[in-house]
């Protein structure tokens, strides 16, 4: 089966929301173009405000375990440069021991909605990764209403 990849970012500065969105039959390469687009977002937050994120995994496959180990870590570690520490880190121990977080340009992310096509994951995550700010979701049309919804403080 043939799938469309996806790999592409953008900032919405009216609803203070980055949207990541990942999908596809995904190679290394694509992944490394995905990381670009998600960093050259980031790059467009202004400095010393908070941003919310969206990131949209419906629909990804690794087509090989090099693309999934390239994958796993850009998000948790992406995020841990704006100060955000992703529900399933723990799951990952020693790489979670080393992980350092920090605000980037005085941005802080502040809420965040994850949304993929392996249902039995969400809802394990959902259940015991959630918090009042960060959802796990089988829907991206769920998450994406969610995310848009919350609200965040300047």
């Amino acid at each position: 089966m043939v799938t469309t990849t996806i790999t592409e970012t953008n900032w919405y500065p009216e609803k203070r929301l980055v949207v990541t969105h990942i999908s596809g039959d995904i190679e290394k390469d694509d992944i490394e173009q995905w990381e670009k687009s998600f960093k050259k977002a980031l790059e467009q937050i202004e400095d010393n405000t908070t941003f919310k994120i969206f990131v949209n995994m419906y629909g990804f496959k690794a087509v090989n375990i090099d693309a999934h180990k390239r994958f796993r870590g850009v998000i948790p570690l992406t995020l841990a440069d704006y100060g955000w520490k992703v529900g399933y880190v723990d799951l990952f121990e020693e790489e979670a021991k080393t992980m350092t977080y920090k605000h980037t340009k005085g941005i802080k992310c502040v809420g965040a909605a994850h949304a993929h096509q392996d249902k039995t994951k969400m809802d394990l995550y959902e259940t015991r990764f959630s918090s009042e700010r960060e959802h796990f979701f089988f829907d991206p049309t769920q998450a994406s209403q969610w995310i848009e919804h919350l609200e965040i403080a300047e």
